[in-house]
């Protein structure tokens, strides 16, 4: 059988390397094909508001990603999480969100959930999920929301060093009693390099690349059947 092939389509350069790293450390051979509109995140950040262009830019990605092949499509931007229903309703592959794995594996561990976002719009959408999930599963939890601008800001600035301590300060704020969560993909480099300390919080690109390559598979069997 060929190599799974997995679109992953991105609206910021950050989200890059902790992705390509979770899937590497799959052990699984597959093929990732990634397309960029970084305009969006820029977009997004001045804004704060995510425009009917800013879903048909990313559905158009979603499209040359089905162009290229691809079993299955990986949205790694969370900001948009939302959306992507409307543009998986539009493809033909199966399509995950950044982040929904993540957050519901969040909602079956506590009833009490931390987010923590760098991008402005990260924050309240993440948390609006969560419940959402919590809703759909008829659990109860509570969620709140911080939001670190300045480290996104370092981050875009060639400062990985400030943006991961921002991050790390407000984990140790927060405490070890519950689960929090980061809410984007850049985030996950801050914790990766010491899995003790923060077992605690969960991450979205390792259980996106787990989940998105079942995905793929399963896709590919039905259509070999």
């Amino acid at each position: 059988m060929d190599k799974l092939k997995i679109g992953l389509i991105h609206a910021t350069m950050n989200s890059v390397g902790p992705i390509l790293e979770s899937f590497s450390s799959t052990n699984e051979n597959v093929d990732l094909v990634n397309f960029m509109d970084e305009g969006l995140i820029y977009e997004l950040n001045e804004t704060n508001t995510v425009t009917t262009r800013m879903i048909l830019r990313l559905s158009e990605l979603a499209g040359k990603a089905v162009e290229s092949h691809v079993d299955a499509i990986l949205f790694t931007c969370s900001s948009f999480t939302p959306f992507v229903p409307k543009i998986a309703e539009l493809v033909s592959v199966p399509v995950l969100s950044s982040d929904i794995s993540m957050l519901e594996k969040a909602v079956e561990l506590s009833e009490k959930i931390n987010v923590i976002a760098t991008v402005n719009a990260a924050g309240p959408t993440t948390k609006r999920m969560i419940e959402e999930v919590a809703k759909q599963k008829g659990k109860e939890v509570t969620v709140e929301a911080r939001v670190l601008t300045e480290a996104f800001e370092a981050l875009q600035k060639g400062n990985p060093k400030k943006h991961d301590q921002l991050i790390q300060r407000e984990i140790e704020n927060i405490g070890n009693d519950d689960v929090t969560v980061l809410a984007q993909y850049s985030m996950a480099r801050a914790v990766a390099n010491d899995n003790l300390m923060f077992d605690h919080v969960l991450t979205g690109p390792q259980v996106s690349a787990e989940a998105i390559i079942n995905l793929a598979r399963e896709y590919r069997e039905r259509r070999m059947t």
